[in-house]
């Protein structure tokens, strides 16, 4: 858990410089990741992609949080 709490922690961090633009901060960053990792499993899983090990996760993680920080911009342009 706590692996998945730092791996989680990085992507979303890496997503945040990824992305550009201002960040959401530490906490929404492990958040997003930590999503991200979920949602980035569920989608590799529909696409018959699986990453697996530490490395594998924080891809994962990494593509899912810039997946959801994305979204997360696009919704508030649009408030």
């Amino acid at each position: 858990m706590l692996l998945h709490l730092l791996l989680g922690g990085i992507a979303g961090w890496l997503a945040g410089q990824a992305m550009r633009g201002n960040g959401y901060g530490v906490i929404i960053d492990i958040i997003l990741g930590l999503l991200g990792g979920w949602i980035g499993g569920y989608i590799g899983q529909k696409m018959g992609v699986h990453l697996g090990g530490k490395i594998g996760y924080l891809v994962t993680a990494f593509f899912g949080a810039v997946l959801l920080v994305w979204i997360s911009r696009l919704i508030r342009r649009r408030v």
